[in-house]
């Protein structure tokens, strides 16, 4: 193979045969359960990167079901959100990501740096609950449940939410072990339609586990649970702060 053809094909590992295939990525059917809690302000900013900055001590925890996306395939994402500020803009910082799939595990953490790791997220619905639930190895580390499309979420409050940036620290390390990219990555939901959003009354536990610590934010209140589906674009993205730079 010439230098010339590798650098032509060189999008994504392995080279002749990458695990996830160009964008754009497409979502239809996606599910969302969001369950926004308050936590230690103290929590936040251990961290949070600079220079982000956390506009509240509120961390979103979301279990997502993907259905159908484009060059993924069938999924199932959980994880934590925090709301925050960058250069006066409001947007929100992705913490922890765990699901069950590994072209999107690769392609998250190759093209935008998502924080992804392997785990066992599910969301399903009992009865009149939506549950939500992560294992990690064989322990439950994350149980969420709200009521079942209780009442109607306002589209337009949540259109105008799932338009705020999104913000990742992308990390990639040299041959030697040292970073060779150390980026703060924004990205954007784009051509988003709500099919259905309905909120109810919600409860989380989170389980500390060395690995896959997500109870390093613990649950003080729980805030609000929302419910909702729609299809949306993946829009890749740019890189807005090179700690490698400063």
């Amino acid at each position: 193979m010439k230098q010339q053809e590798v650098r032509s094909r060189a999008f994504a590992m392995p080279l002749t045969s990458p695990a996830f295939p160009p964008g754009p990525y497409r979502f239809v059917n996606r599910e969302y359960m969001v369950i926004t809690y308050r936590t230690d302000p103290a929590a936040i900013q251990a961290i949070l990167p600079e220079p982000l900055q956390a506009t509240e001590p509120v961390v979103k925890y979301e279990f997502i079901r993907m259905p159908d996306s484009t060059g993924f395939g069938d999924y199932t994402e959980s994880g934590q959100v925090i709301p925050v500020s960058f250069r006066g803009v409001q947007g929100s910082y992705v913490h922890s990501m765990f699901l069950d799939d590994h072209p999107p595990i690769a392609g998250g953490r190759e093209l935008w740096g998502f924080p992804k790791k392997a785990g066992h997220p599910r969301l399903e619905v009992q009865r009149e609950t939506l549950i939500g639930t992560l294992d990690f190895g064989p322990l439950r580390i994350a149980t969420g449940t709200m009521g079942y499309k209780y009442q109607t979420l306002d589209h337009a409050a949540l259109q105008q939410s799932m338009a705020e940036p999104n913000f990742l620290l992308k990390i990639i390390p040299h041959v030697d072990g040292t970073p060779r990219i150390c980026e703060l990555v924004r990205y954007h939901t784009t051509d988003v339609t709500i099919k259905g959003a309905w909120r109810a009354p919600g409860a989380l536990e989170l389980h500390p586990h060395a690995l896959a610590p997500v109870a390093e934010l613990p649950v003080l209140e729980v805030l609000s649970a929302h419910h909702f589906i729609c299809d949306l674009t993946l829009d890749l993205g740019t890189v807005v702060f090179d700690y490698l730079q400063q």
